[in-house]
């Protein structure tokens, strides 16, 4: 459903005839999807310790559908107004929840020596089923288009989300109310001091245990550094297909673009995620995402002066290695930080990943202009990437282990 929604929301803010997409209304765009994880992301852990996290589950996804009906009502006005900034906060909101009460309660329904394969499953499914979801949202896009104005089109695909939600709010109903936490033990620590107050703590309390844990904090800012760069080069892809690739007079024809480059992307996560376990095995993880980040900069320079073909190969690419080091790091990240501290570290990891995704978009805003053809952009891009593989030498000797497995470094 998320790629429905988010396929509608592209379309109505961006690809709609009377706007002219550009790089500020793109990142502003981006923005504005992450403000709630952001400002959410050092409460969390906190909200998910005092109360039913499958309660939570059942709430947020309820509210969401409920606000996505208003989010429909207000693409049928076809105004991109302070209202629909503020609903549209208010669903990304309610997904962080969604999101961090599946995480928080992962452990608890499958077995410990396979919760970093299932987690690995999970992002790169999630990944995989937003792409779907993005292009079965353009394809009733462009079926509606026939019968109905766009604007209308973008507000039913908008409420098909809505029941989407609610049908998943309905399944999780059957999970027992204390089947994913919390324990008594965390409720009584959550319980002592307020939820702002706990929060701030928690957060202090997971960056300074990262100051023990520098390859999990190295593995955290590699990350970081990588999604920071994608979104930058979304934007980029964004921008050329609109206003360069195809007619800025016809945005259907460059939303269609897009999602081509979306479904790419998408094929590469899948692979990233795949190759991951067999990469680790045969250089060990520490090394693996060193070179990961490596190949991911390779064909960054494509986006200087690529096509439409060479930049879906290039998306490929960069999605696919940059998921593979995204699981990698993931896993050396819950392997090392004991337990009760993993909720907490995972919330700064939260925070810094989403600040780098604004942070690239903001970059992208900056230097590439309305064409979307920037050599200074993907230049930044490719020496991120390597200046951040070239610190992770510093990493511990490399684990022949893979991913799940336990790992010894020096």
């Amino acid at each position: 459903m998320d790629g429905l929604y988010q396929t509608a929301l592209a379309s109505f803010v961006l690809f709609s005839p009377e706007k002219q997409a550009t790089a500020g209304s793109a990142a502003t765009a981006f923005a504005i999807m992450l403000l709630p994880y952001s400002f959410l992301g050092p409460f969390v852990g906190t909200i998910l310790d005092r109360f039913s996290r499958r309660q939570i589950i059942f709430y947020a996804n309820t509210i969401r559908a409920f606000d996505l009906l208003l989010v429909a009502l207000v693409t049928m006005r076809g105004k991109s107004d302070l209202l629909l900034v503020v609903v549209v906060l208010l669903s990304f909101g309610a997904n962080r929840l969604i999101l961090a009460g599946l995480s928080a309660g992962l452990p608890r329904v499958i077995d410990r020596t396979k919760l970093i394969e299932s987690n690995a499953i999970a992002v790169t499914g999630g990944s995989i089923a937003i792409v779907i979801g993005g292009g079965l949202g353009y394809g009733l896009r462009s079926l509606l288009g026939h019968f109905e104005s766009l604007n209308a089109a973008d507000s039913i695909l908008v409420a098909v989300a809505a029941l989407g939600y609610f049908t998943s709010a309905l399944c999780s109903l059957r999970l027992k109310r204390d089947e994913l936490g919390p324990t008594e033990h965390e409720l009584v620590r959550a319980k002592s001091v307020g939820i702002v107050t706990a929060g701030i703590l928690d957060f202090k309390s997971g960056l300074a245990h990262l100051r023990l844990h520098r390859n999990a904090a190295l593995g955290m800012i590699a990350v970081a550094i990588q999604r920071g760069g994608i979104t930058a080069l979304v934007v980029t892809c964004l921008l050329l297909e609109r206003n360069t690739f195809n007619d800025p007079n016809n945005p259907d024809a460059g939303l269609a673009g897009l999602v081509q480059l979306v479904t790419a992307a998408g094929g590469g996560v899948f692979v990233g995620a795949l190759i991951a376990p067999w990469a680790t095995r045969k250089c060990g993880r520490h090394r693996w995402i060193r070179v990961a980040l490596v190949l991911s900069a390779a064909l960054v320079p494509t986006f200087i002066w690529g096509n439409h073909i060479q930049l879906a190969i290039a998306a490929f690419s960069v999605a696919g290695f940059g998921q593979s080091v995204k699981v990698t790091c993931d896993a050396l990240v819950q392997e090392s930080i004991a337990d009760e501290f993993r909720g907490r570290v995972f919330s700064v990891y939260d925070v810094l990943v989403n600040a780098a995704i604004v942070g690239g978009a903001g970059l992208a805003a900056l230097i590439v202009p309305t064409s979307g053809r920037s050599l200074l952009l993907p230049l930044l891009v490719v020496f991120a990437y390597l200046t951040m593989a070239f610190l992770l030498r510093g990493f511990s000797k490399p684990s022949t282990g893979s991913i799940g497995s336990p790992t010894t470094t020096s």
